[in-house]
């Protein structure tokens, strides 16, 4: 006890052992360098309270820690139902693509593989590989010209078609007589799209507005027009690499146009708007007759026309002959004549059915020989056409010297309202009172004059 309060009261306390510095660590001094264990051993001692990932269910071993990136032993096929259903759908898609956007590049071959050897036998360049190559002198002494251009298989159908989209394809001739270049387009239905391609057919259903899909090729023909010179570029100083003729003709517009076409028709074109539709005894009755007079019509109206339309049937959309814009001009620059043949046609469905086609096709690339010998009309109706086509220039010279004016006077005002500002910052107060007193002043009776003029 003397020895417990003598602790207490600050008495000696024995003094405590030394410390050694290595004492913290005698506690593993002993222990065994570490080694791994193998997963089976870690399996067999780990316990449900030791895992990873939680305690395991009885009769089970646990499941041992892994890399993150082993996704099987994290994942079950459960976790990706959802993209499982999708999958199917993708496919589908995938696959309408890549069998729609095949089946359009063979129906646009077909289409080439039909029409190169009319092109050929028309025009020195057919397609974008450039100039053709030249036909053999024996081959033409051998065959005849037609037929040693035809078998002498010169351009590839690959070649003449230049592929814009999915659904569209370009073809181009050029190197001919009265005619600059042809512009062909082949416009195929979007079976590349298993939306759009059903939706087309369905709104064309319920809404007359819509238009049926269809396949249809379009070849648009530029006549040189008296213009050889300007358009055709030739070598300095070489004066007979050129033979201009006169190619020249009336201009005019004149239309045998398909009657389920006949309102998108006229609607769609400008230069439609300004004929007259009648129907003709000579044709059959589902094509009408768009001109802006009647000797037009009975001098293009041939029997080889005739029988062209005949054979074509309700493939024919419309051939039209034209000076004018396709679009309703907005400046008198617009209003320039720009004579053209525009043709379309719709695809058949079967390569053998374009011998109904051809006929009217051939005809067409023909067209503008006949038009630069046979369309000079009389005085009377070039006048009458002449007529038509100042009467619109003189609407827009009217409309432009109106927005002109309109113009003029905005910028007038412009000008006063500046003045005016400008009068009253160099005004004091009471100046600047007075004049905005004198101007209500005169609007005052500016506008009494008029109620009285009124009344």
């Amino acid at each position: 006890m003397a020895g417990v309060f003598k602790n207490v009261f600050g008495g000696d306390s024995p003094s405590p052992a030394p410390v050694n510095a290595d004492d913290d660590f005698a506690d593993f001094a002993g222990a065994p360098e570490p080694s791994p264990a193998s997963i089976s051993v870690a399996s067999s001692a780990a316990t449900p309270a030791t895992s990873p990932f939680g305690a395991a269910k009885p009769g089970t071993s646990p499941v041992p820690y892994t890399k993150w990136y082993r996704v099987w032993e994290r994942t079950t096929p459960r976790d990706f139902m959802q993209e499982a259903m999708v999958m199917p759908f993708l496919i589908l898609i995938i696959a309408f693509h890549i069998w729609g956007t095949r089946k359009n590049r063979r129906k646009a071959k077909a289409w080439a593989q039909a029409h190169v050897p009319v092109l050929q036998n028309e025009f020195a360049v057919v397609g974008f590989g450039g100039v053709r190559k030249q036909i053999s002198a024996e081959a033409v002494e051998a065959d005849g010209l037609t037929k040693a251009s035809v078998s002498s298989e010169l351009v590839a159908p690959e070649s003449v078609l230049r592929e814009k989209s999915a659904q569209e394809f370009l073809s181009y001739a050029t190197g001919r007589q009265n005619v600059a270049f042809v512009d062909i387009s082949i416009k195929l239905l979007k079976r590349y799209n298993p939306v759009t391609f059903l939706m087309d057919y369905i709104l064309s259903l319920f809404f007359e507005s819509w238009p049926t899909p269809a396949e249809r090729f379009e070849a648009v023909a530029y006549a040189f027009d008296g213009k050889e010179k300007e358009l055709v570029p030739v070598p300095a100083g070489d004066t007979s690499s050129l033979k201009v003729n006169n190619s020249t003709y009336d201009g005019f517009v004149w239309a045998v146009v398909h009657k389920n076409h006949m309102r998108k028709f006229r609607q769609d074109r400008y230069d439609a708007s300004l004929t007259f539709t009648k129907d003709n005894p000579k044709l059959p009755t589902w094509v009408t007759v768009m001109s802006e007079s009647a000797e037009i019509t009975d001098t293009l109206l041939t029997p080889e026309l005739i029988k062209a339309v005949e054979q074509a049937g309700d493939l024919l959309e419309y051939l039209i002959i034209s000076d004018q814009p396709v679009d309703k001009p907005t400046k008198i620059e617009e209003t320039t004549p720009r004579k053209r043949v525009h043709l379309s046609l719709q695809i058949p469905s079967s390569t053998a059915s374009y011998a109904s086609t051809m006929p009217l096709f051939s005809l067409f690339l023909r067209l503008p020989d006949f038009l630069v010998s046979s369309a000079h009309f009389r005085a009377e109706v070039t006048r009458k056409v002449r007529n038509t086509r100042e009467e619109e220039i003189r609407r827009l010279r009217r409309a432009d010297e109106e927005e002109k004016s309109e113009e003029r006077k905005l910028q007038l005002e412009k000008l006063k309202k500046e003045e005016r500002e400008r009068t009253l910052r160099s005004m004091s107060a009471e100046e600047q009172r007075k004049y905005l007193e004198r101007e209500k002043e005169r609007e005052q009776r500016r506008m009494l004059k008029k109620s009285t003029r009124k009344a």
